[in-house]
């Protein structure tokens, strides 16, 4: 059930969302949800995001760190399928959390928190690879935020424009930004 809500918080944000497309695509018994997320659609959106924040945080640690240019391009290179997904009508189940809730869920706050957390480790599962590759701690802290801001700005573009070319702009763009590269 949670791999389905993360789908569907991809592809339809939060406030479209609902138990019954849940359900459906996991195959899940309707007293299944209830069971499991007695909280509601709040909870269930919770679990979703923190799984698929904590699933992006295990895609960064595996990034090789040998120089800076390298944890750059593997980024890019594992982040690109997503945000052509994103081209397509996808996006992120963790900022769908963050900008599409409304009324439809009462506690914004918890679901914020989730988010912040889920952004704040990808940031800092970057700024330690970048470190390990030879950067200073607030270069590759910058970095690793731009680098974040980049793939988050890339799926709201890349879903407008329905097309990747915003990404790629964007992607050279932060190598060129590196060190050593201008």
């Amino acid at each position: 059930m949670i791999s389905a809500a993360i789908g569907l918080l991809q592809r339809h944000g939060l406030a479209a969302m609902s138990f019954t497309d849940v359900l459906a695509e996991s195959g899940a018994a309707r007293g299944a949800i209830y069971h499991h997320f007695p909280g509601g659609k709040q909870q269930l959106a919770l679990e979703a995001a923190r799984r698929n924040g904590e699933d992006v945080r295990g895609h960064l640690h595996a990034l090789p760190a040998r120089t800076p240019r390298e944890v750059v391009e593997a980024f890019l290179g594992s982040v690109r399928p997503v945000v052509q997904a994103s081209a397509g009508g996808g996006g992120c189940a963790v900022a769908a959390v963050t900008v599409d809730g409304g009324a439809a869920i009462a506690d914004q706050g918890s679901l914020r928190a989730v988010a912040a957390e889920s952004f704040s480790g990808w940031v800092g599962e970057l700024t330690g690879k970048l470190t390990q590759a030879g950067l200073g701690s607030s270069q590759a802290a910058d970095l690793a935020t731009l680098m974040i801001v980049t793939l988050e700005g890339a799926h709201i573009l890349c879903r407008a424009a329905g097309s990747i070319a915003p990404f790629d702009s964007a992607a050279a763009a932060l190598l060129s930004a590196l060190p050593g590269s201008g």
